[in-house]
């Protein structure tokens, strides 16, 4: 590390290290790169049995619990099954019984709507007049791919569809509605541990960027200066408190990120290298739906729609500030849901597999359902009548959300077969399929499974907890005969070094991948 060296002048050591590499490069050729693993071999259904129970046999296991089924697509046949009565946490595998109960209600063209209301249309000179009611219904479309290109981009359908009706004055105020969605900040059985992260960020019938916003830390030039903060995404609400001090060069760098449920103050702890690179922290934001009313007022205001109230929200339990009689001057549509089944499949994304779920329930309200009813409350009972309408085991599936955030949900690797079984007959199959990660490719498998005789031949979704682990999905094998699969492993803490859970998992899917024979 040149930088570090003080002793010497620049040009003596420039010129004894290219020597010595020179020296080097004579003297020796490079050390050739490791073989590659070779190729895993399957041969026959006995041996993959025999592979399949010795792994959930290993003495490691032994505090562990293990539940796996394996069935073929083109016989209807079980291959193998160890413990798939057994009632595990499946994680995010709840995500697939998500996707396809959306699929099979809405259908995979279906579009959510987000209505933009007031109580009367723009005059003839584009003036508004009183509050536009932007009324969220859950559509989690709004954040950018890749997340950090142009922030204000993401209201240009709003500003479209404004223009489009007229509008170009609103002399009331820019309202975001979320009550149509009876759900609260955070799903149950969620932890207080999540409200911090990412994939734990806050609920909401309106939603911006997944609910979390960045924060891009710069060291300062000189150690014990403090580091320098700004917003990538503006107009969250939150102050930041910046402890974050500027290290020694090359010294460690980390920066924790901690906001108390109750408090609007996001505080930055830690150490950033003098001379390195910055660090972006992700933070949620609380009360979304008012981020949201925020930014886009601001984001009017820049193409020239003039908003002269102020920017507020409401949320349920609070009542929707819907005019009785109003009138809707434009509408927001979402893309396809077979396109947010994707996008919140591929990556394992809670907030939106949450907004899909509660759709569906909430579309199941009647004029006499209790309004102290929730969301889930209502799409829970429509999971279980599609599971028993597709001869999935109900019984077997108690689920108390849709994203598999729940430390409580429980499910078996009979129920997760069975349900995959369903969709490969399904009319929504191919899109279906199409939402699960591709091992080695795309999605939470893009680094899992590469170079193995799985890449490209498995589609599946994951699941991670602390405690939890699964992997289910298709698998076409090296035979060409499609089986699906399901494996869980819950509580599994005695791993070899370097060795994690869900290599465990891939292993699994990795030997079905090899099978070079036909299962009958």
């Amino acid at each position: 590390h040149l930088g570090g060296v003080s002793t010497l002048s620049p040009a003596p050591l420039l010129l004894s290290v290219g020597l010595l590499l020179c020296a080097r490069a004579f003297a020796a050729p490079a050390p050739a790169p490791a073989p590659a693993p070779a190729p895993v071999v399957v041969a026959s259904v006995a041996d993959l049995r025999a592979r399949l129970g010795a792994q959930v046999a290993q003495p490691r296991f032994a505090g562990a619990l293990w539940a796996v089924r394996v069935d073929s697509l083109d016989t209807g046949r079980t291959v193998f099954s160890h413990h798939a009565d057994r009632l595990m946490s499946p994680a995010s595998n709840t995500k697939l019984y998500t996707a396809a109960l959306a699929l099979d209600i809405l259908g995979p063209d279906y579009r959510i709507v987000t209505p933009l209301v007031a109580a009367s249309r723009p005059d003839p000179a584009g003036t508004l007049t009183g509050d536009l009611v932007v009324v969220g219904r859950g559509d989690p479309s709004w954040r950018l791919v890749p997340r950090r290109g142009d922030f204000w981009s993401l209201f240009t359908p709003f500003v479209s569809a404004l223009r489009t009706a007229g509008v170009q004055r609103i002399t009331g105020d820019l309202v975001a509605d979320a009550t149509w969605l009876h759900i609260r900040p955070s799903g149950a059985g969620w932890t207080a541990d999540d409200l911090n992260d990412s994939y734990g960020a806050e609920l909401s019938g309106l939603s911006l960027e997944d609910n979390f916003a960045d924060l891009r830390v710069t060291p300062a030039a000189a150690p014990g200066e403090p580091c320098r903060v700004e917003w990538l995404h503006p107009f969250t609400g939150l102050e930041v408190d910046c402890r974050v001090v500027t290290g020694p060069a090359g010294s460690e760098r980390q920066v924790v990120a901690r906001r108390l449920v109750d408090e609007g103050v996001e505080r930055l702890f830690g150490r950033l290298p003098a001379g390195g690179k910055e660090e972006i922290v992700e933070v949620t934001v609380p009360r979304p739906a008012a981020w949201f009313a925020r930014a886009l007022r601001e984001a009017l205001r820049r193409e020239g729609i003039r908003v002269e109230g102020r920017a507020r929200a409401v949320r349920w339990p609070e009542p929707s500030v819907v005019p009785a009689a109003a009138v809707t001057v434009a509408e927001v549509t979402s893309a396809p849901l077979r396109t947010l089944v994707a996008g919140f499949m591929k990556p394992s994304q809670n907030l939106e597999t949450q907004l899909v779920f509660a759709h569906v329930g909430e579309r199941r309200r009647g004029a006499d359902t209790p309004p102290w009813l929730e969301s889930d409350d209502l799409a829970l009972p429509a999971l279980r009548e599609f599971l028993v309408r597709q001869h999935v085991p109900a019984d077997d599936v108690r689920f108390e959300e849709g994203s598999g955030l729940s430390r409580n949900n429980l499910t078996t690797a009979n129920a997760t077969v069975a349900l995959l079984n369903a969709m490969a007959r399904h009319a929504a199959a191919a899109d279906f399929e199409a939402s699960l990660p591709i091992a080695g490719v795309d999605g939470t498998l893009r680094r899992r499974m590469k170079d193995t005789s799985a890449m490209g031949r498995v589609r599946a979704k994951t699941g991670t907890l602390r405690y939890a682990n699964s992997l289910a999905g298709y698998v076409t094998t090296a035979a060409g005969e499609r089986l699906s699969f399901c494996a869980m492993l819950n509580r599994s803490t005695r791993q070899p070094a370097g060795r994690g859970n869900a290599a465990e998992l891939d292993e699994v899917a990795v030997w079905l991948a090899a099978l070079s024979v036909r299962t009958e």
